[in-house]
């Protein structure tokens, strides 16, 4: 069995938003995002993948395919494949999300 303590993730830069992998296997992928003020995820969206995005602590606002929701801690979004999303921290204090997706996105396409 693999655990992690998530706190041991998080962290934060005035720069920009860190992200680290939690968890990765052929068939599934867990990141923690974490967002200092005024900061900004997204715009992303993976043709292949559905994904979970749950707040652990913080606000956040969450815009799907032009919707957009306000979540704060212990809220979660369905973002289907095909999907695009963008979060921002939507308070001072800090946001942290899990973002979970299945299959594993893969790697950036190059654009010509």
């Amino acid at each position: 069995m693999e655990a992690r303590d998530l706190t041991d993730f998080v962290h934060f830069s005035d720069e920009s938003l860190r992200r680290s992998t939690v968890f990765e296997s052929s068939r599934l992928w867990c990141q923690l995002l974490c967002l200092a003020r005024t900061q900004t995820y997204g715009p992303v969206r993976d043709d292949d993948s559905d994904a979970v995005f749950a707040v652990l602590a913080g606000e956040g606002a969450f815009m799907v395919d032009g919707k957009r929701k306000r979540l704060g801690q212990w809220g979660s979004v369905l973002v289907t494949a095909g999907q695009e999303v963008t979060i921002r921290n939507a308070s001072v204090n800090p946001l942290v999300v899990m973002l979970t997706a299945a299959p594993p996105p893969g790697p950036p396409e190059a654009s010509d």
